[in-house]
């Protein structure tokens, strides 16, 4: 059997063997169960897809849940959300917008290298608020890749990227699998996920201040030489105008929406996504055929399917509320030290494995933790859904980071030690805007 199923197996095992002495046996065999998944996801033993449609076959046959709670999770409606908008990202694939818009973003920024910096970090974040880090990533790679210089400045650009694409995948509730991991945990427990536009007021400050300091940090000490001018971006074509139109009516609904409420008209925003990508494919549109939905990345959606599964084990099992008695004595912790102690584990946990299954297995913990100490519980489901996008350091922590890597001009020991301090600088900002604006706007 090949070794990476073998260290996974010898690692659920041992998690299994401690756990019996903490947990009762159901509680023992699903800290196992999920060890061994993780360290799947991790070390890519199977495909991400077949690992993610585990739980259907071990969570039965472990006696943790039964086929009929676990399936449910894999059709979720937050996941037609995701659908829908991976529909749209496909069509500005296909259609190019997608790089014309980088064009042009790119076209905005002073043409030095601190200029290059901020424009790398800032169209990576707005393209990846709506579209897949890693495809934003890779697509604009080899735009950093041509604008050479000092190996020293290349470097900083690539990471300009990478951290880019982190820092903007938390604006949107669609940016970043974590993000609908925990709208689906909030409609599992009883409460009204935040609207789209909702969601993008909360990480605005976020996003916003990441993507000041960031690039800044990443200038330093390397000058700021102009650079010669590069050529401007192309018009629009026909078919990237009208998916222009679209997208626009999109966002003028989803702005639309909370005024809408306000008169009891709110559109269900899962289905206006879902809606617009199947649109797509209307005649007298006709941007997408169904063999274009090849690209639509199942093993995601199955991933997602595998952490709601998760989440409700936790909660199910009563294994989320036995954790949160072991860590009762942390609630008594002012609310700024809990959240940066919070953002600092779940940050540095990333680092090495799967932010989906690590927001999976802690939204429960911190939820029934909350709720057992009286604790804002909005705030701190927040707060480590967010650190759990910002893991900078290593090549596997996330997807851009991995890209970046592979282009061999930067080196891990580069990456761990900038990523150091922007992880720091991550952790000190998500908690600053959680103990004061999302504090205000949830009332905690």
């Amino acid at each position: 059997m090949d070794g990476r199923i073998n260290l996974a197996l010898g690692t659920g095992l041992l998690i299994f063997a401690l756990a019996s002495y903490l947990f009762d046996p159901l509680q023992a065999r699903l800290l196992g169960v999920v060890a061994f998944l993780v360290v799947l996801w991790t070390n890519e033993g199977l495909p991400l897809g077949v690992v993610s449609l585990l739980p259907l076959v071990l969570f039965p046959t472990f006696g943790i849940l039964d086929l009929a709670q676990v399936s449910p999770n894999y059709s979720k409606g937050i996941i037609f959300l995701f659908l829908g908008g991976f529909l749209l990202a496909i069509a500005m694939q296909k259609s190019g917008l997608s790089e014309v818009i980088a064009a042009r973003l790119l076209a905005i920024f002073p043409k030095s290298i601190r200029g290059i910096i901020y424009a790398l970090a800032i169209t990576a974040a707005l393209l990846s608020a709506f579209l897949s880090n890693t495809t934003v990533t890779i697509m604009l790679l080899p735009v950093a890749l041509s604008l050479g210089g000092h190996p020293k400045v290349q470097v900083r650009y690539l990471l300009a990227l990478a951290y880019g694409a982190s820092i903007g995948g938390i604006f949107t509730p669609i940016g970043t699998p974590p993000n609908l991991i925990l709208l689906g945990f909030l409609e599992e427990i009883g409460q009204t996920p935040p609207t789209f536009l909702a969601w993008m007021g909360l990480t605005l400050p976020v996003v916003g201040v990441m993507l000041l300091v960031v690039p800044w940090l990443l200038s330093l000490g390397i000058g700021d030489e102009p650079l010669p001018c590069r050529s401007d971006p192309p018009p629009l074509s026909s078919q990237q105008r009208l998916l222009a139109k679209i997208l626009l009516a999109l966002i003028a609904l989803l702005l639309l929406n909370p005024l809408l409420a306000l008169v009891g008209q709110r559109l269900d925003e899962k289905l206006l996504l879902l809606s617009f990508g199947l649109a797509l494919f209307l005649p007298g549109i006709g941007l997408l055929t169904w063999e274009d939905t090849k690209q639509i990345p199942y093993e995601i959606i199955f991933l997602f399917g595998a952490g709601f599964s998760i989440a409700t084990a936790f909660i199910k099992t009563g294994l989320a509320s036995a954790i949160a008695g072991y860590l009762g004595h942390l609630g008594e912790l002012p609310l700024f030290t809990l959240l940066f102690l919070l953002a600092l584990f779940v940050s540095f946990s990333t680092e090495i494995t799967s932010n989906t299954a690590l927001t999976s297995i802690i939204l429960p913990v911190v939820y029934e933790f909350a709720t057992a100490n009286g604790l804002p519980v909005d705030i701190l489901l927040f707060t480590a859904t967010i650190a759990a996008s910002y893991a900078f350091m290593l090549p596997i922590a996330t997807p851009p980071n991995a890209i970046i890597m592979g282009s061999k001009v930067i080196q891990i020991a580069q990456m761990a030690r900038i990523g150091f301090v922007v992880n720091m600088v991550g952790v000190m900002v998500v908690s600053l805007v959680a103990t004061t604006l999302w504090r205000f706007y949830f009332g905690g």
